[in-house]
């Protein structure tokens, strides 16, 4: 499947795709679902994904940004997760540059509050020999104060510094399906499964499922040799008896502009309420603060959005950390919320349940979930290893390969106006397809979007080659304006439209149809809770 089938024409492709038979049937367009797509495609595998939504519009663009180890897993003996999730950050250091990049943290040792200085390090140091990496990691007072200023200083002995990374989670989705697509991998968003289609009747083994166009209204029947329930928390939806249970968690987060919290690295800290880890890091030209982790028992069908309790808990560590930024709900930009798919062991603090995933095999459905998104590479070849049983013929080989192919950075000297940065930027999010992005750009087009790092470029370039078949879609997924922007970006909105509308083929009715909605769903769920109307 190539790009071309992404394009608003791409959905009339689809019914030839949805007639073929396939080896594999991924269902779930998140960074699990789109990681066993491009594996499978790899690996020689026939594989259709469908997702019922937009690509990452569950969890996968609702993260908290981070690509990290899981320091705080170590605390929990989660040894293995830990180990793994240091091997994958470092893979997508090495093969995503541009869209995986580096972040420091720096964590403050007070007099007093836990963990203390030597359990702190001890664990670094676990952490570093799992990386194959020693680095100096305490610094005295002042050395500190200097790489994190506005921090409070009341019974500050000194701090802990130490290296992570961050993505753009959305981003990072797109890209692996991009690849997946290169390499014979096909993909379909706004495509949801209404019934699994089995042998000899209701009792009978999985062999592909009756899907429904959510553009079209169409049905197909899609046959396939197996299906994998790759939608994370929504997993219990395709099986009437799970083999786990699910406790879905919510982790909201708050955005605020990066010159009201400014930061040159992320900031980690406990909370004064229940010693919980929260961070605030400088984030595509915003600052992002979180995480909550509470249990989410509203319908998964709907979109999360962050409660009033969540913007006080976050509110709370931002005042106990930045006490002379004087920081206030109206210096928000935005908020957003995601349902992370935990199993649930009982444990009565959320934070807790491990992050590890999950599979069983149900009658030619083969489930997985939990995990972090870290850790996608692992979690698509620990499937494929689970499938092979199910495809006889197939020979794989699972050893891994590079997570994405070199690309080549755009050629600066033919876009002698791209922004310093930018080449490396595009090349992490679009691959291949980097250089003709800016080939196609407009006059003006290759100027980043005030406040933010994202160009007008990209959005043409989405909304002709990226299956947008919603606003939302472009503005929440496609970039991330929708967060970064106050109030949805609603002030850039007539440049989106005159760059996208004649790429999108919608009239001017569908367009004030579509802004509309977008702008009702930034105001319920994207906004914090005493600003909805």
């Amino acid at each position: 499947m190539t790009a071309a089938h992404w394009a608003p024409g791409g959905r009339a492709l689809a019914a030839g795709l949805l007639a073929q038979e396939w080896d594999l049937l991924v269902v779930g367009g998140g960074i699990t679902g789109a990681g066993i797509l491009l594996e499978a495609a790899r690996r020689g595998l026939r594989a259709l994904l469908v997702e019922q939504r937009d690509f990452a519009w569950g969890t996968s663009s609702r993260s908290s940004k981070l690509v990290h180890g899981g320091l705080r897993y170590l605390k929990e003996g989660q040894f293995s997760l830990t180990r793994e999730s240091v091997h994958e950050r470092d893979a997508l250091l090495r093969d995503a540059p541009g869209l995986v990049e580096p972040q420091s943290f720096a964590f403050g040792d007070y007099a007093g509050r836990k963990p203390g200085r030597k359990t702190f390090l001890l664990g670094l140091a676990i952490y570093d020999r799992m990386a194959g990496q020693h680095a100096r990691h305490y610094f005295r007072a002042q050395e500190f104060l200097a790489m994190a200023p506005h921090i409070r200083t009341d019974g500050l002995q000194g701090g802990i510094c130490y290296q992570d990374a961050k993505t753009d989670d959305a981003r990072l989705v797109l890209r692996v399906l991009q690849e997946a697509q290169g390499l014979g991998g096909a993909a379909l968003n706004y495509c949801a499964v209404q019934a699994l289609l089995r042998e000899d009747g209701e009792a009978g083994r999985v062999r592909g499922a009756r899907l429904r166009c959510g553009i079209s209204g169409q049905t197909h029947e899609v046959r396939a040799k197996l299906v994998v329930n790759a939608t994370g928390a929504w997993a219990d939806r395709l099986h009437a008896q799970p083999a786990v249970r699910l406790r879905p968690l919510r982790g909201s987060h708050l955005v605020l502009p990066a010159w009201r919290l400014p930061l040159a690295q992320a900031i980690s800290l406990m909370h004064p309420k229940d010693g919980r880890p929260v961070f605030a890091f400088p984030w595509e030209g915003v600052t992002i603060v979180g995480t909550t982790d509470v249990d989410h028992r509203a319908d998964l069908q709907q979109e999360a959005a962050i409660t009033q309790e969540e913007t006080d808990y976050l509110m709370a560590a931002l005042h106990d950390q930045f006490p002379t930024l004087a920081l206030a709900e109206r210096d928000v930009l935005a908020t957003y919320a995601g349902v992370r798919p935990v199993i649930d062991t009982g444990k009565a603090d959320p934070s807790k349940e491990a992050r590890d995933h999950v599979l069983w095999q149900q009658d030619g459905l083969l489930t997985v979930t939990g995990g972090k998104l870290t850790t996608f590479r692992a979690i698509a070849l620990d499937v494929l290893r689970h499938a092979a049983p199910q495809l006889p013929h197939w020979q794989p080989d699972f050893d891994p390969q590079p997570i994405f192919a070199p690309a080549p950075v755009p050629d600066g000297g033919r876009t002698p106006h791209l922004p310093p940065g930018q080449a490396r930027r595009l090349q992490g999010r679009y691959g291949a397809q980097a250089a003709a992005l800016a080939a196609a750009a407009q006059a003006g087009e290759l100027e980043a979007i005030p406040g933010t790092e994202t160009l007008w470029a990209q959005l043409r370039w989405a909304a002709r080659h990226e299956s947008v078949q919603h606003l939302e879609d472009l503005m929440l997924r496609r970039s991330r304006l929708g967060i970064q922007l106050a109030q949805g970006g609603a002030v850039i909105l007539d440049r989106v439209r005159a760059i996208c509308q004649p790429e999108l083929g919608w009239d001017g009715q569908r367009w004030a149809a579509e802004e509309a909605a977008y702008l009702a769903l930034c105001r319920s769920h994207y906004s914090l809770p005493k600003a909805r109307a």
